[in-house]
């Protein structure tokens, strides 16, 4: 189940033929983030397990169907600046539960990142994803504790 955005990531991909134009393709779109001010550059927005330096600013807006996951991240390297936005692109507007119900590995499989990344890259992107899972997981659970409560 992937997003529009991610969609868009994948044909776009589909047209570069070589990894190198797909890396110039990642590192554009790490060039093309905004990036967080400074002071959200705190040990409390830091995504433990990345050889880069990550942030990533979270926000959940309640809706009709759920809550609405938002994020906003950082990386000193560009590289990651691009993966970050790929993520976005995945997980931007998804409910917690649709968060929950998303094959991240699948879903990136379709990009082939894995095998084109080295390993602390990848070590990285599972570190990532891992962050924005948990953050979702815990707030389902804390939605189904409270409706039962």
């Amino acid at each position: 189940m992937a997003t529009e955005a991610f969609e868009e990531v994948i044909q776009d991909f589909e047209i570069l033929e070589s990894w190198e134009d797909r890396y110039g393709y990642i590192i554009d779109l790490g060039k093309s983030m905004a990036g967080l001010e400074g002071k959200y550059k705190t040990s409390a927005t830091k995504v433990e397990g990345c050889a880069s330096q990550v942030w990533f600013v979270m926000d959940f807006t309640p809706s009709q169907s759920g809550l609405i996951f938002q994020f906003k991240g950082d990386s000193d390297a560009i590289i990651v600046r691009g993966l970050i936005v790929i993520l976005a692109k995945l997980f931007n507007g998804l409910t917690v539960k649709q968060i929950a119900d998303v094959d991240a590995h699948s879903e990136l499989q379709k990009l082939e990142l894995q095998s084109h990344l080295s390993q602390q890259r990848s070590n990285g992107l599972v570190a990532m994803i891992t962050k924005i899972k948990g953050v979702s997981t815990q707030l389902l659970e804390s939605e189904a504790f409270s409706s039962r409560h």
